[in-house]
């Protein structure tokens, strides 16, 4: 009696011992971890069972479907124009940071002085590299964002804290200023109105309770038309001789002025025109991990620092290092994206072209308008150029070995050069010839 083929193949299926024993696997629980291996080793025999994958195969069929990390995260080129995309991580890290994390993953000297062998201070490095590049301030301080670097604000100066209404903003996800601050416990004194506050209208509401008046930058939004706006120098003046400290979150966390960018806040301007601390992110204009920056007088970063919560708020040591050789090294990605001369963007989009129409694809060279994206200057438009494809391309490059993310104009998938690095080219093109391939 002849058996059944489905009884034949389910003999013929490699045993799990067997599989986990082939040194090619081995390597890859060293790497991986034995369960994720062994996971895609019982997906792939039951791609056996079913014929899909001969039983000589199964192996390679293993290895085939392994991630290259352990984690669910996955590189993207980000093609979509937008420098610092939140979708997309914000700012990627430099070369030197990247090395930076990988040489502090390990033990360091984060909190020890080798020369001593005593207790050090946290991130001396970091700290040091952001006064160097900021010298109106006399001191810094890190936490994990910048909403944490105002909460803590917040918290440590406590009592009533005057801010202009237009400056209660929501900054995207439904995260609001406002509602962040008073979980705090602070009270909020709103001053002006939506469109229109002067320097009186802060001095005339200043009182016992008063702990210190606050300005945020609205960043994602523009107000035109009647309007005033009191800026930090003018805000400086007002309260001088008050005792009071301004508090100024510039939110993206420019350095210094850009000629980019000649309308958003920088810190070295912020804190030199009389702010007493500058707040910001890090993984935004600055170009570095994700970080809230306060810097200023020395005074009051030691009091943010003594405070219970920055305990809860500080950064590990990889953010720390990062930090540093984002300040320390070469321009971070960001800068040279923001930096990016739109002939050289033509020149690149020209030759991604060349190959991809060699490959018997229909493309276009156009150009684009990029933006800065992360809340930073939200109205300026970057000059770019881009590449075309059929519309239908946009969902498989998203899913392509390395993906994709372009974005869509009416019947057109339209891959930007201005948010990707010059060494990223290569990628993209093998990215599009693959799903190129699948439809063929």
């Amino acid at each position: 009696m002849t058996a059944e083929p489905t009884a034949d193949l389910r003999r013929q299926v490699p045993r799990t011992d067997a599989l986990l024993a082939d040194p090619r696997l081995v390597a890859a629980g060293g790497r991986l971890g034995r369960a994720l291996v062994k996971s895609a080793v019982q997906d792939v025999q039951q791609q056996v069972r079913t014929g899909r994958i001969a039983p000589a195969d199964a192996v390679a069929a293993v290895l085939a479907v392994l991630p290259a990390t352990a984690g669910t995260l996955r590189p993207v080129l980000n093609a979509t124009g937008v420098l610092v995309h939140t979708n997309l991580g914000r700012a990627p890290l430099s070369a030197a940071a990247v090395d930076a994390v990988v040489a502090a993953s390990g033990t360091t000297d984060v909190e020890l002085d080798l020369a001593t062998g005593r207790r050090g201070p946290r991130g001396e490095g970091a700290l040091a590299a952001l006064l160097a590049a900021v010298p109106a301030a006399e001191a810094a301080l890190v936490v994990n964002n910048c909403a944490a670097a105002l909460a803590l604000v917040a918290t440590a100066l406590g009592g009533e804290l005057v801010i202009a209404r237009g400056e209660l903003v929501e900054i995207g996800d439904g995260f609001r200023i406002p509602d962040l601050l008073v979980s705090t416990g602070a009270r909020l004194r709103e001053v002006g109105t939506t469109n229109r506050v002067t320097p009186t209208d802060y001095t005339d509401v200043l009182g016992p309770d008063t702990t210190a008046v606050l300005k945020v930058h609205p960043s994602n939004f523009v107000v035109r038309g009647f309007t005033r706006a009191v800026q930090v120098a003018e805000l400086a003046a007002a309260l001088a001789g008050t005792g009071l400290p301004l508090v100024a979150d510039v939110g993206s966390g420019l350095l210094r002025p850009h000629p980019a960018l000649p309308d958003e806040p920088d810190l070295q301007s912020t804190l030199a025109a009389g702010a007493d601390l500058a707040l910001s992110s890090g993984d935004k204009l600055l170009g570095g991990p994700q970080a809230g920056l306060v810097l200023g007088r020395a005074d009051l970063v030691r009091r943010l620092r003594r405070h219970p919560l920055y305990r809860a708020l500080r950064v590990d040591k990889t953010t720390l290092a990062a930090l540093e050789a984002t300040l320390r090294g070469p321009h971070p990605p960001v800068r040279q994206m923001l930096d990016a001369d739109p002939a050289q963007l033509r020149q690149r989009a020209t030759a991604l072209a060349a190959r991809l129409t060699e490959a018997g694809l229909a493309v276009a060279v156009v150009t684009s308008t990029a933006r800065v994206g992360g809340g930073g200057a939200p109205e300026l438009e970057l000059p770019s150029w881009a590449v075309t494809l059929p519309a239908a391309f946009a969902e498989p490059l998203r899913r392509a070995s390395r993906p994709v993310v372009g974005h869509v104009a009416g019947d057109r998938t339209v891959l930007d050069l201005r948010s990707l690095l010059p060494a990223d080219d290569d990628a993209l093109a093998v990215a599009v010839l693959e799903v190129a391939r699948r439809w063929t």
